[in-house]
């Protein structure tokens, strides 16, 4: 409370923007709109970005999916024959290399060790344009013949949109690494209609953990994409599967020989893509801008051989566990995608790995299938049911996510009685991957970075936040004027001061370069209450590690330090502060040195 002379007592409001954005950092309730926001517009994007690769593959074919037609002309082209299939990668290339090297040079590749990365070393942070180019550049791509997947570019597309609303609203490092993880089982749950798979890839393969408010909110941000999808899309699945059944109890055996035999295929799936990625890097001498182009030769040779590989191939999928392959097609076509793939993504495309994972294991469970209806046809299923279990084996082999694998392979064939093969399958594989390789298809992309999510971190003390902190330079009422302010951030040691208000709650931060701007105009505010900004704050609880987190890219100024209930100001923390409570050894005691800002 503050009096004027006389008069009596009056309440000097928090601003309104300072309590709306105080609300989306601490409350558990803004949660819910966050999550909701971010799954509607991750929604809309999957269901854009669909749009746009029908788009550009009925503009180089002229159909809706090329993949299952076989060996024809393109429509639009019919007087180059077959041969616009040498054509098309490289007319794509040579749109979307200069613009993801211009850019957004992340939007290259499959986009999910992207996401990783930001979540467990950048804070969550994506970079806004991320969402626009790399939707264009990947529906590029897949039109023009890449042998990519659309789902992992739909990941890190909703992903970079969840950061971005983070970074917009000016959240803090948790909140943005959850509406990341928001982003991503989103686009998950809009491209395959799986809201269940979508949180649980969420949780297991971006966020690395199973804490249960995230899991609410990634399922809340989920289905809400899911509907939009849905709303927009219809209620058809994008496959169309076989029914399943399991014939004969021996059948089991069979199904762990699958897994087994399918996570080999899996990991070997990982190590081809990066060999191959490899070559290409040794081979490529130009700038990166024409690398897609030129390399979009060797991509338009391979897809004239085998015109199956063009696009994302779900029509050839579908044929496979239809059973309309013999057992050499199937593994012409699986080794074939292996290398489509991984010459896509050499080249410098854009596109996801997810949906080839499926294809490979499709095909080599298909051919498991036949083999096995031939050697024993009174006790198996037909050859389709092993490709519907070889999809999951494959993705638990590569990515070591069998919780995702069982759920969106339980999810897109809506049968029950697939649990139990499909459990034995996929966790015999993720085995038969852990033994075979230490990294995933996703990792093995940071750990050549000299990037290891595993490894574990170093110890640190047991600190808190007001152990670390200094105390608070001397706070600036909300009431002061310009002058007065511009007088206390003269002293201060940073370029800026914590502002309280009439009954010391702290209300936010205030900055020198704020005010000498408001300064400088002719209808500068009275007081400098519109001048206050919510800045990021450390609560008083929370550990080194999270201290550091925050104090990422705020160095120079350092953080508020503020009670429990985030309400009252109790200390300053910067990076100093951090390193003389760590090793106060190594000289005077920084923290208490902060100077006695008064205005």
């Amino acid at each position: 409370m503050v009096t004027d002379g006389l008069e009596s007592p009056r309440r000097i409001p928090v601003p309104t923007g300072a309590r709306w954005t105080s609300w989306l950092r601490d409350s558990s309730s803004a949660l819910v709109v966050l999550a909701v926001a971010v799954g509607a517009v991750t929604g809309l994007g999957a269901v854009g970005f669909r749009f746009l690769i029908t788009f550009f593959t009925r503009l180089f074919t002229g159909y809706d999916d090329y993949s299952g037609l076989g060996r024809v002309p393109s429509l639009h082209w019919p007087w180059l024959g077959v041969w616009f299939l040498l054509l098309a990668p490289v007319i794509a290339g040579v749109i979307y290399g200069p613009i993801v090297h211009r850019f957004a040079p992340e939007a290259r590749g499959h986009g999910v060790p992207e996401v990783m990365y930001a979540v467990s070393h950048k804070q969550g942070r994506i970079a806004p344009q991320v969402t626009l180019v790399k939707a264009l550049a990947s529906a590029l791509c897949i039109g023009g013949g890449g042998s990519v997947g659309r789902e992992g570019p739909i990941v890190q597309i909703g992903s970079a949109a969840g950061s971005t609303v983070a970074q917009l609203l000016r959240l803090d490092t948790a909140r943005i690494r959850l509406l990341v993880a928001c982003g991503a089982a989103a686009g998950i749950s809009a491209t395959f209609n799986a809201p269940l798979a979508g949180p649980f890839f969420a949780m297991e393969l971006i966020l690395r953990d199973f804490a249960a408010q995230s899991f609410g909110a990634v399922v809340l941000s989920s289905v809400t994409a899911d509907v939009v999808g849905r709303a927009m899309l219809g209620n058809q699945p994008f496959l169309s599967l076989p029914s399943f059944a399991v014939r004969s109890p021996v059948e089991y055996l069979l199904y762990i020989a699958l897994g087994v035999a399918v996570g080999v295929v899996g990991v070997a799936f990982s190590k081809i893509l990066y060999l191959v990625e490899d070559a290409c890097d040794w081979l490529w001498r130009g700038p990166e801008w024409a690398r897609p182009a030129v390399g979009g030769l060797l991509l338009g040779g391979l897809l004239l051989a085998l015109p199956q590989m063009y696009g994302v191939g779900y029509p050839v999928l579908e044929n496979a566990v239809e059973g309309r392959y013999l057992i050499g097609m199937l593994l012409l076509l699986m080794v074939g995608k292996m290398f489509a793939t991984s010459l896509t993504i050499g080249i410098g495309g854009s596109g996801g790995v997810f949906a080839p994972t499926l294809f490979i294991g499709a095909m080599a469970g298909t051919a498991f299938g036949l083999v096995a209806h031939q050697l024993f046809p009174g006790v198996t299923e037909s050859a389709g049911a092993y490709g519907l279990i070889g999809m999951g084996a494959a993705l638990g082999g590569a990515t070591r996510a069998p919780i995702t694998a069982v759920v969106i392979l339980f999810e897109l064939t809506g049968e029950y009685s697939i649990i139990l093969p499909l459990m034995a399958a996929v966790v015999m594989a993720a085995g038969t991957g852990h033994l075979l390789s230490k990294d995933t298809i996703y990792t093995a992309k940071l750990w050549r970075r000299g990037i290891d999510l595993d490894a574990g971190s170093p110890d640190l003390p047991d600190l808190r936040a007001v152990d670390l902190a200094a105390p608070a330079p001397k706070p600036v009422p909300i009431t002061s004027s310009l002058a007065d302010a511009a007088k206390a951030l003269s002293r201060a040691a940073f370029g800026m001061l914590p502002v309280v208000t009439a009954d010391r709650r702290y209300a936010g931060c205030i900055a020198a370069q704020d005010v000498a701007e408001a300064l400088d105009e002719s209808d500068a505010p009275a007081t400098i209450a519109d001048l206050v900004k919510p800045a990021v704050t450390v609560g008083a609880q929370a550990n080194v590690r999270e201290t550091l987190t925050a104090l990422a890219g705020r160095g120079g100024t350092g953080l508020p330090v503020l009670d429990a209930d985030r309400k009252s100001l109790i200390g300053w923390v910067t990076y100093e502060t951090v390193l003389s409570r760590l090793h106060p050894e190594s000289g005077p005691d920084t923290a208490d040195r902060l100077p006695d800002t008064a205005p």
